[in-house]
């Protein structure tokens, strides 16, 4: 009779941990997602249409989609920017602003090819390899097409225009 107790109680409370933990693990989504910037409501409106720009990278032009964020409203402010970017680590390519951008930075742990982020609160990043990592970014959009990102930002430095 004890013993069918102790299980009743262990297994109450084997219950309540689950709920917890499933409890956080939504709230830590809906967190994270905030943080990116990424909206989680499923409606479009013709405002999306002014969060895409254009990169040309070495005579390519490419697309990106920006997150809705106050980093890619500022960023949008300063278009058109044409700027040069500098070879780092053979996954990336940087650009430091003579001034800082507002940040909202967070850990995404792997980043994709075609990412475009903020690192710190002056350094464009656009990334041309996946990879892990532990730093914190300020995500600003993810180029839409990445099938010649890699050949058209080359090796070294390169140019790259950034406009509407």
């Amino acid at each position: 009779m004890k013993n069918k107790i102790l299980l009743g109680v262990l297994i109450v409370i084997i219950i309540l941990v689950v709920i917890l933990i499933v409890f956080n693990l939504k709230n830590d989504n809906n967190d994270t997602n905030q943080d990116r910037g990424i909206n989680t409501s499923e409606e479009i409106n013709g405002d999306d249409l002014s969060m895409k720009i254009n990169l040309m990278i070495n005579g390519e032009e490419f697309t990106a989609m920006l997150n809705d964020n106050e980093t890619t409203r500022e960023l949008l402010n300063r278009l058109p920017l044409e700027v040069s970017m500098s070879e780092l680590n053979g996954n990336e390519k940087y650009y430091y602003f003579d001034e800082s951008l507002p940040t909202n930075s967070y850990r995404p742990g792997s980043i994709s090819t075609g990412d475009i982020m903020l690192y710190g609160s002056d350094c464009l990043v656009i990334f041309y390899e996946d990879f892990d990592t532990p730093y914190s970014y300020t995500r600003i959009g993810k180029i839409d097409n990445v099938d010649n990102l890699k050949d058209a930002l080359g090796n070294g430095n390169v140019n790259v225009m950034i406009s509407k």
